[in-house]
Formats: C-alpha cells, structure tokens, sequence
C-alpha cells in the first residue's frame, strides 16, 4: 500500500468564524458543500457520494475554531490519515481564512488540491462568501 503525503491549503473566507464552524463541524452542514449526504451518529460521520461511502471518527473539535475527523478503514478501524479544518482570524484585520489538512497518494496531490479548491468554492458559494 502506497503511503499518503500530508498537505495543507488556506482559503480567505469572507464569514464569520461562528457561522463558518457550522458548516464544517454539522452533517446537515457538510452536506451542502462536501457531500451529497452526510449522517453523524456518536463520533463517527458517514460521508456519501454517488456510489461510495466513506466514514471518518470525530478525532478533536474546539468550536468555532478547528475540527479533526480520522478517516476509518474497511473494518471501521482508524487510519492513520485525517482532514482537519482550522478557522483562522488574523488578530489585525479580523480576516477568516480555512486551514485544511488533509493526505494523498504522492501522485494525486495536484488533482486533490484540486478538488479542496472546487469543494471550498462550493462552501463559499453555500455561505455566500463568493
């Protein structure tokens, strides 16, 4: 199995950090920018698209400041790969920006950047940030 590499990518976002957080940290709010469905049962978020499924176990949250969700396997065991969104407030201009780390094979980093940049405009698009 090939190793995924660690990458991170931080967006401007005109919204506040509060409203912000509720699209990152709710089902029915990832499920207006980052899935087509999105169910939260105990811990563990259920992404769907199309035809696939993944699940990801809520790792740590500090609201209206950053949520971590660990990415299962198969068997419903944690991997060792994460997507984490942080809400960052310049203490000057008071400008929110969206810090997100997340993890690709070394060959899909480019088209995965790719995806984040459609899947955060879709988001800005949702708050009314475009």
């Amino acid at each position: 199995m090939i190793s995924k590499v660690k990458y991170e990518l931080e967006f401007p976002i005109l919204s506040s950090p509060q409203l912000l957080y509720q699209y990152l940290s709710t089902a029915s709010g990832l499920s207006e920018w980052f899935a087509e469905n999105v169910i939260f049962r105990g811990d563990i978020f259920t992404f769907q698209w199309n035809d696939s499924e993944e699940k990801a176990k809520l790792a740590t949250q500090k609201t209206g400041e950053r949520i971590k969700l660990r990415w299962l396997d198969e068997n419903d065991e944690e991997t060792d790969y994460f997507v984490e969104f942080k809400i960052l407030v310049d203490e000057l201009t008071k400008d929110v920006s969206l810090l997100v780390t997340d993890f690709a094979e070394p060959n899909d980093v480019e088209s995965a950047k790719q995806l984040w940049h459609n899947q955060i405009n879709e988001l800005k698009h949702v708050i009314g940030s475009a």
